[in-house]
C-alpha cells in the first residue's frame, strides 16, 4: 500500500508539500496541487484517517446507538442518519443496544474509544451509567426518539399525543368503547408517554382505561403475543387492542390468529409506528406514523451543530394517524402509506 513518501517521490515534491496539499492548506501552488492529485490517483493512495484525526482532533465520525436494530422504525432511522451524515461529510458507526442498558454502555464506551466526534442515542430503559456519564462529561450528544428527563441534552423526537387523540376519536366514531393498550417499558419516556396519551384521549370521550386493559410489553413481538393472549382470556375482552409499537402489534396479530380469530371481525388492532408491512397485512393495519426520516436528519444536524460549536436545538415533529381497515373501517381506498423515503 502506497504511503505519503511514495506520493512525494511520484510527484517530485517534499513530504511536507504533499501533506499541505492533502490537508487543504491554502499556501500551495496550483501546480503542486495538480502533481499531488495526479500522484495520488496513479498510486491509489488513501490518507490514514486515524493519523489525520490525531492532527485535527476530529475523525469526522458519529456514533449512533439505537435501541433495537430489528425494529423497522430504528432501521429506517439509522438509514436517514447515515444519509444525512454522509451529506455533511461524516461517517456513522452503529451500535445495537437490543433494549439492554449494559449493551448500551458497551457501545458508548467502544465508540468513545474510537474517538467519534459525537453521539446520537435512543436511550434504553431510562439510560445507563456509561451513557449518562458521557452526557454529563460534555460529550457532544443528541437524544433521538427517547430522552431522559433532567439530562441537559438536545432531544429530537415526534409528538404522538395529537395522533393518539385522533386514533381514539376514530375508534369511538366506529362504535368501539372497550379499548386496551399494549404498553412499552415504563422506564422509557416513549413507553410512559403513549400510555398517558391513550388514557387522556379515552377520558375526553368519557371512557376509562381499567388496569385489565393495560398490558405491560417491552417493544418486542413476544410481549405483544403474551399481552394479547391475556386480553383474549378476559371475561370481557377489549374490542380494539392498541399496540404502542409495530413489533408488539405484529405479536398481537399472531396471538389473534392463533386463536382462530379474525381482525377486525372479532377484535380490532391499531399500532403506534407505521411500517411498510402494514399495508400488506390482511387487513391493512391502522397506525400512527412518525416522520422517521425527518427525525434522523434533524438529529444529525443538531449533533453536527454541537460538534462545530453552534447551539444544537431540540426538535419536535408531529406524528399522524393513517386510517386503514384493521378496526372495522368501511372498505375504501386507504390513505397512501406515509412510510416513504425522501431524499436528504
Amino acid at each position: 500500500m502506497a504511503g505519503i513518501k511514495d506520493v512525494a517521490a511520484e510527484a517530485g515534491l517534499s513530504v511536507a508539500t504533499v501533506s499541505r496539499v492533502l490537508n487543504g492548506h491554502p499556501s500551495v501552488s496550483e501546480d503542486a496541487r495538480r502533481r499531488v492529485t495526479d500522484a495520488v490517483e496513479r498510486l491509489g493512495y488513501r490518507p490514514n484517517a486515524v493519523a489525520r484525526s490525531l492532527r485535527t482532533d476530529q475523525t469526522r465520525t458519529l456514533g449512533l446507538v439505537i435501541s433495537d436494530v430489528m425494529n423497522p422504525y430504528f432501521t429506517e432511522l439509522a438509514r436517514s442518519v447515515e444519509e444525512e451524515a454522509r451529506a455533511l461529510g461524516y461517517s456513522v458507526i452503529i451500535g445495537n443496544a437490543d433494549e439492554r442498558p449494559d449493551l448500551q454502555d458497551h457501545h458508548v464506551t467502544t465508540l468513545l474509544d474510537r474517538r467519534i466526534d459525537g453521539l446520537l442515542v435512543s436511550p434504553t430503559d431510562g439510560g445507563s451509567p456509561g451513557m449518562l456519564g458521557a452526557a454529563r462529561a460534555g460529550t457532544p450528544m443528541v437524544f433521538v426518539d427517547r430522552w431522559i428527563p433532567g439530562v441537559d441534552v438536545p432531544v429530537v423526537r415526534s409528538d404522538g399525543r395529537a395522533a393518539v387523540r385522533d386514533l381514539v376519536a376514530h375508534l369511538h366514531a366506529l362504535g368501539h368503547r372497550r379499548l386496551a393498550i399494549i404498553a412499552g417499558p415504563a422506564a422509557t419516556t416513549t413507553g410512559r408517554e403513549r400510555v398517558d396519551a391513550f388514557r387522556e384521549a379515552l377520558a375526553a370521550h368519557g371512557l376509562e382505561l381499567p388496569d385489565a386493559y393495560i398490558g405491560q410489553g417491552d417493544f418486542q413481538a413476544g410481549s405483544g403475543r403474551r399481552v394479547t393472549e391475556g386480553f383474549l382470556d378476559l371475561a370481557e375482552p377489549p374490542e380494539v387492542v392498541f399496540a404502542a409499537d409495530n413489533l408488539m402489534a405484529l405479536g398481537a396479530l399472531d396471538a389473534i390468529r392463533a386463536r382462530g380469530l379474525r381482525v377486525p371481525d372479532d377484535i380490532g388492532l391499531a399500532a403506534f409506528d407505521d411500517i411498510p408491512w402494514f399495508v400488506h397485512t390482511d387487513p391493512p393495519v391502522t397506525a400512527i406514523a412518525q416522520p422517521t426520516g425527518e427525525l434522523g436528519r434533524a438529529a444529525v444536524r443538531a449533533l453536527v451543530d454541537r460538534i462545530e460549536g453552534r447551539t444544537g436545538a431540540s426538535v419536535t415533529l408531529p406524528a399522524r394517524l393513517v386510517v386503514r381497515r384493521s378496526c372495522g373501517e368501511p372498505a375504501s381506498p386507504e390513505s397512501p402509506s406515509p412510510v416513504r423515503r425522501s431524499t436528504p
